[in-house]
């Protein structure tokens, strides 16, 4: 039985949206605003450039979502000087959502290459504890009052694969927060780099994985070499598998369905990613 296409949308810069606001509005598409990792930004007056994206975005009326701090602010950092600025600027991504009136921040994974080939190679600081225990550990330090804040936004923050080999590792540090507002996010380039540069499983078995804590995705195509954030069917992943999978989801089709959004480093390629999706009955 042939699958029905599914609705996807954009990840953006205020620069592009007038672009693409017709589209976004008449498919009624899930955006993703991704002005707010800049640390300028952050760390200046960001309520006139939130009313300019209100402007921009007037009779929208899809899901929103924002793309919070990367630069510089590790999520499981445990130093006691910097944390606490870490946290600071994730609480100013949630006020920016809920200026906004968007429902997500995109965050990113603490999980990296090394430390996934080096975690018995280094004994746990704490006896009976487990080097990935003392790592989520660590992400609470950071998050815990950003976590509590964004359940009284309304905001839900969506853990994005970086560097991750092991799909369990984000949906494990998810669900150690026991809170509906955390939840996993995909990269599909992101994972398609891991699975051919470092040993992790295909594309959709991310998405599979991660199965009903699937909120978000961001959709690029690579070549399972670096970071392309080109346009689906310009690289080598598999997108029937990967579109198969995220069908098979439970909560697909229902209001907490994932955001899903084209990330791609030339806004430009929209055009060509959706003739792609569309010809190949993928998307709409």
């Amino acid at each position: 039985m042939a699958m029905e296409p599914i609705t996807i949308g954009a990840a953006l810069t205020l620069e592009h949206v007038p672009t693409y606001r017709d589209w976004l509005i008449e498919g009624e598409r899930d955006l993703e605003i991704q002005d707010y990792h800049q640390t300028e930004l952050l760390l200046g007056d960001w309520s006139d450039h939130v009313a300019k994206v209100k402007t921009a975005l007037d009779g929208f009326t899809g899901r929103l979502g924002i793309h919070g701090p990367f630069w510089n602010a590790p999520i499981d950092s445990n130093d006691p000087e910097f944390r606490p600025l870490i946290t600071k600027r994730f609480m100013t991504g949630v006020e920016i959502c809920a200026a906004l009136g968007a429902t997500q921040m995109v965050v990113h994974s603490p999980f990296k290459t090394w430390d996934h080939f080096n975690s018995f190679n280094y004994p746990p600081r704490t006896k009976g504890r487990s080097a990935r225990s003392e790592h989520i550990e660590k992400v609470h330090g950071v998050l815990g009052g950003v976590v509590r804040r964004a359940e009284q936004e309304g905001v839900t923050l969506v853990i994005e694969n970086i560097e991750d080999i092991d799909p369990r590792a984000r949906r494990e540090l998810a669900e150690s927060f026991d809170s509906p507002n955390v939840r996993v996010s995909i990269d599909t380039g992101h994972a398609h780099y891991a699975h051919g540069a470092t040993g992790a499983p295909p594309v959709d078995y991310f998405v599979a994985d991660a199965g009903a804590q699937l909120a978000h995705v961001h959709l690029q195509d690579a070549d399972g070499y670096a970071d392309r954030h080109w346009a689906p069917g310009q690289g080598t992943i598999l997108w029937h598998s990967v579109f198969k999978a995220l069908a098979q989801l439970p909560h697909m089709g229902t209001e907490t369905a994932p955001h899903l959004v084209l990330e791609l480093r030339d806004a430009s390629d929209i055009s060509a990613a959706m003739t792609y999706l569309e010809g190949q009955g993928l998307a709409r």
